[in-house]
């Protein structure tokens, strides 16, 4: 379906925005979570799935990227049953995906400063409606059911007398994977209208932009920062050591959920984990040896330290990388913006960034075996890993942090020329 350009009230042409538009965006986000999420799994061995297994999990890797449900169950047999579950983000893929279709979002939006609210909305729910025709898609698509070979000390009696031959399968909960879905998108598109600077607002939230948009941005530019900062690192250590695979397997699927955990333990918060049994977390040895000290141990600072004292410098990258945020915030805010008011931004700003990384970082992953519902079978394949945020100290640091960066980076932006303010006089 096409659309006629129409003039504004101020004569400027609006871009065509249309059908053909959404279309283009979604399929263009699609394509790219979709090849993320298979060089992931490919460098991380899926290639070799049974059954025709690997297009299925990518489906699902997508899925939950997306903001999606997989269900895990198994099954063992008559007298036997499996016990499984998942609760994660692949964070580098929902970040490509978010990238592409905040920027499909925005791309015929540009250079106007004023747009109706019913045309952003229309636009929005273009994409919306073929979202969500795209994630029942990959809801067919995203399930599989694997048998899991264990180790019989019975010679075979617990396989071929008591049926005991564990499976385990996914499928999506295609209700919830629409409803979060659409929640995982409208959070996408409200923060590329806030981040833009050059994408339209309504008339009346145009007295917003100033407060809101510099913040934003230098949010955003905060968590980019360190997943660049970690794709450096990451290629670094592929390329000297001996876990090549193993290494971009974690950047494709789950850097963000590494860099911006170590964000969070850069500031000071605390998280609480475990880690039992062959599954670990796709992270460096030195959080998996934290994670497994204790039934429930406490993953902070002090703790890496005591471990490997170069993780000191996570604090120091925090003060460089958060310090910076707050400059390039206050850069980009008005010339009269006052030092408290800075300080107020910076810490709401990052009070919120700091609950979005919490609430998409945490984890859970649980697989076991039993017989008549006593103890475990297949010791190596019965695990549990999980992760969670001390919450609320976690968001009470980072309004700390928020204040005293936020007062360092207007002083700091005191000394560069910005909007608003007018040059003084040569004499």
């Amino acid at each position: 379906m096409s659309q006629q350009a129409s003039s504004s009230p101020a004569g400027a042409t609006r871009p065509p925005h249309g059908w053909i538009h959404a279309l283009a965006a979604v399929l263009a986000g699609l394509v790219v979570m979709a090849a993320v999420a298979a060089l992931g799994l490919w460098t991380a061995g899926a290639a070799d799935l049974p059954d025709g297994g690997f297009l299925p999990v990518v489906a699902a890797v997508v899925v939950m990227a997306a903001g999606g449900t997989v269900e895990v169950a198994g099954d063992a047999g008559a007298i036997a049953e499996t016990r499984a579950g998942l609760t994660a983000l692949p964070l580098s893929v929902a970040l490509a995906g978010a990238l592409v279709l905040a920027a499909g979002f925005l791309r015929p939006l540009r250079h106007r400063a004023v747009a109706s609210a019913g045309e952003l909305v229309g636009w929005a729910a273009r994409l919306a409606f073929l979202w969500l025709l795209a994630l029942i898609g990959l809801g067919a698509l995203a399930r599989h059911t694997f048998t899991i070979p264990v180790e019989d000390p019975t010679g075979g009696f617990l396989e071929e007398f008591l049926d005991i031959s564990p499976r385990v399968g996914f499928r999506t909960d295609v209700p919830l994977t629409l409803l979060f879905g659409l929640l995982w998108l409208a959070g996408v598109l409200a923060l590329a209208v806030a981040v833009s600077r050059g994408s339209p607002l309504p008339a009346r939230l145009l007295r917003f932009q100033e407060s809101v948009r510099p913040a934003a941005y230098a949010m955003v530019a905060l968590l980019l920062a360190y997943v660049a900062v970690g794709v450096v690192i990451g290629i670094v250590v592929a390329l000297t050591r001996d876990s090549t695979a193993d290494t971009f397997a974690v950047i494709f699927l789950g850097l963000p959920n590494l860099v911006w955990l170590a964000f969070t333990l850069g500031l000071g918060a605390s998280w609480e984990g475990k880690v039992e049994g062959p599954f670990g977390l796709p992270m460096p040895k030195l959080l998996d040896e934290v994670l497994r000290s204790g039934d429930m141990s406490t993953l902070d600072l002090a703790a890496l330290v005591e471990r490997d004292g170069r993780a000191w410098w996570l604090l120091v990258a925090a003060v460089v990388l958060v310090t910076g945020a707050a400059f390039l915030m206050a850069v980009r805010s008005p010339a009269g913006t006052r030092l408290w008011q800075h300080a107020l931004h910076m810490a709401v700003a990052l009070v919120l960034t700091v609950l979005t990384v919490c609430l998409l970082v945490r984890l859970y992953a649980h697989y076991g075996l039993s017989l008549l519902g006593i103890g475990d079978l297949g010791g190596d394949l019965t695990g549990e890993v999980a992760l969670r945020p001390n919450l609320w100290p976690a968001l009470g640091l980072a309004a700390a942090w928020g204040l005293v960066t936020g007062a360092i980076g207007g002083l700091l932006a005191t000394r560069v020329h910005r909007r608003g303010q007018t040059a003084a006089p040569r004499h």
